[in-house]
């Protein structure tokens, strides 16, 4: 299976397209971009001058290496892409790519933004405009509070209507932050007010909503794409659920465990919600499935995703490409039925850490980086790295991710051991070691683990 078949160069209303990310993200971008025949503008930071991705290329220096000060900053961004004389904008995935406030900045500045709409990013991006949106197309919810909670009586009293255990999480919040368990009573306001705290600390926003919290669950995630004409399709849907603090470890497509009639009847209800808002790009709807085997509504994240090419491996589309397209006003290439979702496909994703001591961060030289063998295109590497490159201490980890493809999962877990047994990075600690136990093990085998552990690993 390819990487991703090329799709006919159609986009004309981008010459030029800024980047506003870093590593392995500006890289992917890069690519689709240059497939259409765009020119890729890099935002780059201090600690990001001069590496290979940008490497003869255009760039705009954003600031500092803290991303507060660069990549983090949106009017920095937008006028470094104004500067730049570019008409289109990319956010990637992480720091800037939800932040509404970019996309009408974009706006405002006659600079398309590669993303839905800042009013649809702003109504998937609170819990509560989410949920509801989700009920009304069909999408089952986990059971919990209409809406922010007013105040820890309030939290109270639907804690109790709905039965403990209970997480608050915040309304505009991500990344396991803003979020607390309550088991009992008692623990209910001390919850309320830590989650409070820290979603304002961490978002700008104090309210909090709450969850009955359901434990022992798999993370199931679906990918959508959709145009300006009111076109949306799915592309499968991911199982996420290798998880270590609510980051992700292993990808996987399809998902093992889930019932043929409930995948058809949520994949349904997610392209309908997406349509519902005028939803434009690319977008993922996240999902945990109980112990029934129900999926229920979590959240949509409005961006691509760092595991999409576990979905452009089993469709043979170019889901980057894509979004750019649609973005620029082209209608989907594909209806969905021309969507053909074949084999499994597993990803990776392979970060300077050292499991082994509590996942410490490992930022220094690469001294040599030895890609695996890419067995005809059925094993894919996204990164940004080569031997000399320097980790910052600055910003996520991530330095690769491995991708595989083949006609089982059994035959994908195969593969993807190859792989990682074949690639070489000296010089940093790496995840590798961990992903190969975690693939060894018997759980992760017969798909006997939830997010509440990671398989094989102690």
């Amino acid at each position: 299976m390819s990487a991703g078949l090329p799709i006919r160069n159609t986009t004309k209303s981008f010459r030029r397209l800024f980047i506003a990310n870093r590593g392995e993200v500006s890289a992917r971008i890069a690519r689709a971009c240059d497939a259409l025949g765009i020119t890729p503008v890099f935002g780059v930071s201090e600690a990001d001058q001069g590496t290979a991705v940008v490497r003869g290329r255009e760039t705009v220096l954003l600031g500092p290496g803290r991303a507060a000060l660069s990549y983090l900053d949106p009017m920095r961004v937008v006028q470094a892409a104004k500067q730049s004389r570019c008409s289109a904008l990319h956010p990637g995935w992480g720091f800037l790519s939800e932040n509404p406030l970019l996309a009408a900045l974009c706006e405002q500045h006659g600079i398309t933004f590669i993303g839905p709409p800042a009013q649809a990013m702003a109504l998937m991006g609170r819990k509560s405009p989410a949920k509801d949106i989700a009920r009304r197309a069909g999408l089952t919810l986990i059971p919990g509070s209409n809406g922010a909670l007013a105040d820890a009586k309030q939290a109270l009293e639907v804690a109790n209507a709905t039965g403990y255990p209970v997480l608050f999480k915040a309304e505009s919040g991500g990344g396991g932050r803003g979020m607390r368990i309550a088991r009992k009573a008692d623990e209910v306001e001390q919850a309320f007010n830590d989650a409070t705290s820290e979603a304002t600390a961490a978002f700008g926003d104090s309210r909090v909503f709450m969850e009955k919290l359901l434990e022992g669950g798999r993370h199931v995630e679906i990918q959508v794409m959709a145009d300006r004409y009111g076109n949306v399709i799915h592309i499968g849907e991911r199982d996420c659920t290798v998880q270590r603090n609510h980051q992700k470890l292993i990808e996987e497509s399809p998902s093992p465990l889930l019932d043929p009639q409930e995948r058809a009847r949520t994949l349904e209800a997610a392209v309908r919600a997406a349509a519902s808002i005028g939803y434009v790009g690319a977008g993922t709807m996240e999902f945990l499935m109980d112990e029934s085997g129900t999926l229920r509504f979590m959240e949509m994240n409005t961006r691509l995703q760092v595991e999409h090419p576990v979905s452009e491996m089993r469709s043979g589309l170019d889901l980057m490409q894509e979004m750019i397209r649609v973005c620029a006003g082209h209608k989907l290439s594909v209806t969905q039925d021309e969507v053909k979702l074949q084999g499994h496909s597993i990803e990776c994703r392979i970060n300077a850490e050292d499991p082994s001591d509590n996942f410490r961060p490992s930022p220094g030289t690469i001294t040599r980086f030895v890609l695996p063998d890419l067995e005809g295109g059925d094993v894919r590497v996204d990164t940004h790295i080569e031997s000399g490159y320097v980790v910052p201490p600055f910003y996520d980890s991530l330095i690769c991710k491995v991708i595989v493809h083949a006609e089982t999962r059994d035959l994908a877990i195969e593969r993807m051991l190859r792989a990682l047994a074949g690639m070489v990075v000296e010089g940093v600690k790496t995840t590798i070691p961990m992903h190969q136990q975690i693939l060894k093990s018997e759980a992760f085998r017969t798909s006997q683990y939830t997010t509440r552990a990671i398989p094989g690993w102690s």
